[in-house]
């Protein structure tokens, strides 16, 4: 079967190679892997515009659902529905943009009852990481009347859902994004009909450029919660913005992994900045993330912000998340 494969980091991109079954024979676990799909991590790592791999060669992908072929744990017989998000896949393990995954059994998550493989593979680390963000957010008694809640990068998969499970609890969300032209309004149709999707009207949604420079450390109070996918300036203006006790929960570097803040909005206002991790997570906080996914979405609710691509496009389409030209989420079938 096929994967995207890099042989060494200094490959200019990864290469569809094929796999073997055998070659998983050393692990717990076999899986025939259905559905995959493309994270901001996967883009950088398949254009090798970062170094995500840690070792080589390297078989791409973060996440990957499918069916138990051979196993050597009770727990996951054969035919099971399962999926695996993160544990390092694609970094210092083997990925899941393949049609054959070998991991240690206990990686393996289960899929909600009643849920398909696309289904989950359509949220992924991403819809995963943005359930623990909202999970912070509501173990810090942040409550939707204490004042709305920023999601940075809300075109994206970790704000899209971030977004929407926020909204279904009934808080008033605020997106930033660069879809927007100079008039505020979205700056294509397709983001246009992503907004009308997650119900953010153009008073509920901020350009990225007014967050993306240095601003004072304390600024005007306008959020009690923050989500945010994207670090930098992005982070530290957000955190100036966060109104007194509240949170910001922080997940990403899209803009860059630097911080360039003061102990201000923390002294000052009270405020806490809470990272999430999602790589290394107990399967406590993996169960209850994908149980509030679950509660949220039906089976066909998340067929909107899809865009399902074969195995063979996944390389193009990388290059194309890396351009900010597509919204939502991108799934890859690995059949």
């Amino acid at each position: 079967m096929k994967a995207w494969k890099s042989e060494q980091a200094d490959q200019q991109e990864a290469s569809l190679c094929d796999v073997e079954a055998v070659e998983f024979d050393s692990e717990e676990v076999l899986i025939r892997v259905q559905y995959s799909c493309l994270n901001y991590k996967d883009a950088l790592a398949l254009t090798h515009s970062a170094p995500i791999a840690r070792t080589y060669p390297m078989v791409h992908g973060i996440d990957a659902v499918g069916v138990v072929h051979r196993s050597a744990d009770a727990r996951w017989p054969v035919g099971t529905l399962c999926q695996v998000n993160d544990w390092g896949l694609g970094e210092t393990h083997w990925g899941g943009l393949s049609g054959w995954l070998g991991v240690p059994a206990h990686w393996l998550s289960a899929v909600p009852e009643g849920r398909s493989a696309r289904w989950a593979a359509s949220l992924g680390t991403a819809g995963y990481t943005a359930a623990l963000c909202v999970m912070a957010v509501l173990d810090h008694g942040v409550k939707p009347e204490d004042g709305p809640v920023l999601v940075t990068g809300v075109t994206g998969g970790v704000g899209t859902v971030s977004c929407m499970l926020l909204k279904s609890m009934g808080y008033e969300v605020v997106g930033l994004t660069g879809s927007l032209d100079a008039t505020g309004e979205p700056s294509s149709p397709g983001a246009a009909a992503h907004f009308e999707s997650l119900g953010l009207e153009s008073t509920h949604l901020i350009h990225r450029d007014s967050f993306s420079r240095p601003g004072k450390p304390l600024q005007k109070e306008h959020f009690a919660a923050v989500v945010d996918s994207v670090g930098s300036h992005t982070l530290a203006n957000a955190c100036a913005q966060t109104r007194y006790g509240g949170m910001v929960a922080a997940c990403g570097l899209a803009q860059g992994m630097d911080f360039q803040s003061s102990v201000a909005p923390f002294i000052l206002r009270g405020i806490t900045l809470r990272g999430i991790n999602c790589v290394y997570r107990t399967h406590e906080d993996r169960d209850r993330a994908w149980a509030m996914l679950a509660a949220c979405f039906g089976e066909h609710d998340v067929n909107w912000m899809i865009q399902e691509v074969p195995l063979a496009q996944a390389l193009d389409t990388a290059r194309e998340l890396l351009a900010n030209t597509i919204q939502g989420r991108v799934v890859v079938n690995c059949g």
